[in-house]
């Protein structure tokens, strides 16, 4: 067998198969500094949880305080009596909680990127422990999980007829909110709004120095990340997304971790997708007449309701295609047990 084939095993792997031993207790350790995080913020008043930039009641901190109580109280049932049913049942429903607490990382992360700040610290806090939570028991619910003796990794495959047909319709819904975000970069007025229009906004609204260069220059920011969502979005589906390509230089030609493509595709799915269709939901209403879309930072409401129209579209469309694609590289990906063949 080549070493494209092959699953390495580094000490790395070694520490992750041994989990059983630490990750229920690392669970239950998180779950108490999160607990406690979430009743200092109780305490103090001071909102954890943000919606479109607007802080919620602070009184929402108490669902991180129960959230990490309730973590707390199943993890430590896990290092006391095993991994039960119940249990894992109940470790997959607080990861479930702990995933919407972890909500709008990906926009944190993006923000950080370009230098720009967080609507809150406190908020972003929330949004990186509860990340870090839903690993911990993803990882305990799974600590019994081991790969057959033997495994290892398949052969890189092309993702199936319908998972491209997704990858492709993912992509096309990014081609309307990339051709507006260019169109405004070089000079073209679309709902009522141009590019030194733009400027000042993000500018107002505290862009960094490095997000207003490139808008200057006519890179938009955000068709950059949608440039390599498609590319991560590929990658899952086809065979050269899970070997290392020629421009590695000395890891060329070894397979790629899982987590690595993954771990992004997760976050991306989980944040997108929900953020897409519950903003498609809005726009709907808005179109409908039942609710009112704000101007904004736009000139009426309609130019408003025409560019949400467009960027949830690109979202829900893309975050949906992400989901399929993580799936199907899971799956593909999977180690398999290696079948002797028998002498003839």
């Amino acid at each position: 067998m080549s070493e494209v084939g092959q699953v390495p095993r580094g000490l790395w792997r070694v520490w992750w198969r041994e989990r059983r031993r630490w990750v229920g207790p690392a669970t239950v350790l998180w779950a108490v500094a999160y607990a406690a995080f979430g009743l200092s913020g109780a305490l103090s008043g001071t909102p954890l949880f943000y919606g479109g930039g607007t802080p919620a009641p602070a009184t929402l901190d108490w669902f991180v305080v129960a959230m990490g109580a309730l973590a707390a109280v199943v993890g430590a049932a896990v290092v006391r009596y095993g991994l039960r049913p119940w249990l894992r049942v109940s470790l997959w429903t607080v990861c479930g909680l702990a995933g919407i607490a972890a909500f709008s990382l990906l926009m944190d992360v993006i923000t950080l990127m370009f230098g720009q700040g967080v609507d809150s610290r406190a908020g972003a806090t929330n949004h990186a422990l509860a990340a870090i939570g839903v690993l911990l028991l993803t990882a305990t619910a799974r600590s019994r999980h081991r790969p057959p003796s033997g495994a290892r990794a398949p052969a890189p495959s092309c993702a199936p007829a319908r998972v491209r047909a997704a990858a492709a319709a993912g992509t096309a819904a990014f081609v309307p909110y990339s051709a507006m975000k260019l169109f405004w970069a070089f000079g073209g007025t679309f709902a009522g709004t141009d590019i030194e229009e733009i400027l000042v906004i993000s500018q107002r609204n505290g862009a960094s120095g490095i997000w207003l260069t490139l808008e200057s220059w006519g890179l938009d920011a955000t068709v950059l990340l949608a440039a390599l969502g498609v590319f991560l979005l590929w990658g899952l589906v086809r065979p050269w997304g899970q070997v290392f390509p020629r421009w590695t230089l000395l890891l060329h030609g070894r397979r790629v971790p899982r987590w690595l493509p993954l771990t992004p595709a997760l976050i991306g799915a989980a944040t997108l997708a929900p953020y897409g269709l519950l903003g498609i939901g809005y726009c709907a209403l808005a179109t409908a007449g039942a609710v009112t879309m704000r101007p904004g930072d736009f000139p009426s409401s309609g130019d408003a309701l025409s560019v949400a129209w467009i960027g949830m579209i690109a979202f829900a469309g893309y975050g949906a295609a992400l989901a399929v694609a993580a799936r199907s590289y899971w799956l593909r990906t999977r180690p398999v047990r290696q079948v002797p063949a028998r002498a003839e």
